[in-house]
């Protein structure tokens, strides 16, 4: 599964990157990325034969791993046939995909508007909302990500919004429910979520119920570090919604698909928000697609009327293709069920026993393919391992725990002082045993910096 090693074809790569490509969330003269060869199943390598098991998924997008042939058949095919087509005309890929994710969407979620990913998605959900109330303030959590286009990282709630914020989108941010960091001083669950309801429920009212067109949360939040909500809480939003005409959107752009062992994370909570936002599962980011699925009284809502809004390549057919395919697979090779089964069987009681092992980690949370190690100078205290938002000495302890997982053949997805195990959804029992035995080892160097 590894080219021959080329070294100078490397060399070659990375320095026509350095010279013109401009990274994203990135110091530009500081940042050195790898220059890559190539991919396939769990697995990538690069120009010197070096291979990595790849726990971050990329962006913990490809659920169904890299270059899985019937998908890549099946873009090689639409571009034979029908490389792009405007977005106001049927197009077969275009039709069919909407149907598939029609079909798996919650309640009556039908109707599928298609974008080129997550952020976009989510810019698209808050116009429709905002239009179908009137209204113009959005309730969003702290400790979300919602991307990165002006609404939408105005709508996120971690650091990397704050250079973008004037104050003028129309955004209050208030703090979702999460056990471990309570900001409710609670001590159970049942604390937890009653005590964040009451505190939406109270921002609501000296927001003004009528001013406020939607309230947004990831069903799970994903980079901000997988936080599963406790039970009744996203139920009690969705009363709540109800109750001030409010729209609820849920995104679901990165737990949806199969990730957390379900099609939707929704589908773990039994709830049916107006709007649901999606990509990167979608298709595992073979081609850039994302879409928002609108409830039937939303879509009524421009059934005569207009909608304002859309984008030159939405539903593009290489994409939607790729979404056919990738949906098809998806339920033929039971890529869901695996989801489930090594996130319950295997994934869970492993990270479980290595946080008894390491002093190091203070909570393990999760589900499917979906889990967070948090790392804690201080389990009692709970004091992170890492300050928030830490960069250059402060965040040492967090990258020296990463060059440890990639110096042993595994590439994490770490974030702050977290490190999550987000493999994709198609991983094997062994590689995730041999992934965990790498976790395992750097989780080592992790513990040096324990008080």
């Amino acid at each position: 599964m590894t080219a021959q090693p080329n070294p100078e074809a490397g060399a070659a790569v990375k320095a026509a990157d350095r010279a013109h490509v401009f990274h994203s969330w990135s110091a530009q003269e500081l940042i050195d990325p790898l220059a890559v060869a190539g991919a396939q199943g769990s697995y990538f390598w690069d120009y010197d034969g070096r291979r990595y098991l790849d726990f971050a998924s990329a962006l913990v997008y490809t659920n169904i791993g890299y270059q899985h042939p019937k998908v890549v058949a099946a873009i090689q095919e639409q571009a034979g046939r029908l490389a792009t087509f405007a977005p106001a005309f049927a197009v077969e890929a275009r039709s069919e995909a909407a149907r598939l994710i029609a079909e798996r969407t919650p309640g009556d979620l039908d109707k599928i508007f298609f974008t080129n990913g997550g952020a976009d998605a989510v810019e698209h959900a808050i116009r429709m909302a905002r239009l179908h109330t009137g209204r113009p303030k959005v309730l969003s959590a702290y400790r979300s990500y919602h991307g990165g286009t002006q609404q939408a990282v105005n709508l996120t709630g971690d650091p990397r919004r704050w250079a973008s914020d004037n104050g003028t989108a129309g955004v209050v941010h208030f703090w979702a429910p999460f056990l471990y960091r309570s900001r409710f001083y609670a001590e159970t669950e049942e604390q937890e979520c009653e005590r964040a309801l009451e505190h939406l429920e109270t921002t609501i009212a000296f927001e003004g119920p009528s001013t406020i067109a939607a309230i947004i949360l990831e069903t799970i939040p994903g980079t901000a570090g997988i936080m599963m909500p406790p039970t009744g809480y996203l139920a009690g939003v969705r009363e709540l919604c109800d109750k001030y005409g409010i729209v609820f959107v849920l995104d679901e752009v990165m737990a949806g698909f199969g990730r957390t062992g379900e099609w939707f994370a929704a589908d773990l909570y039994d709830v049916v928000p107006d709007l649901l936002t999606f990509a990167k599962g979608v298709n595992s980011g073979y081609v850039p697609l994302g879409g928002v699925a609108v409830s039937g009284a939303i879509a009524d809502t421009f059934g005569k009327r207009p909608y304002p809004g859309g984008l030159t390549y939405s539903g593009h057919p290489l994409a939607c293709a790729a979404a056919v395919a990738t949906i098809r697979v998806m339920a033929e090779e039971g890529v869901v069920e695996n989801a489930a089964r090594l996130g319950s069987d295997v994934l869970e009681p492993a990270l479980r026993e290595l946080a008894e092992r390491h002093p190091s980690v203070g909570d393990v949370r999760g589900t499917g393919m979906f889990w967070a190690l948090e790392l804690v100078r201080d389990r009692d205290t709970r004091a992170p391992l890492v300050p928030y938002n830490a960069a250059g000495e402060a965040n040492a302890p967090m990258a020296a725990f990463a060059a440890a997982v990639k110096e042993g053949g595994v590439w994490p997805f770490v974030n702050m002082n977290r490190t999550h195990v987000v493999p994709p959804c198609t991983v094997t029992e062994a590689e995730l045993k041999e992934g965990l035995a790498v976790l395992d080892s750097a989780l080592s160097v992790a513990d040096e910096y324990v008080a």
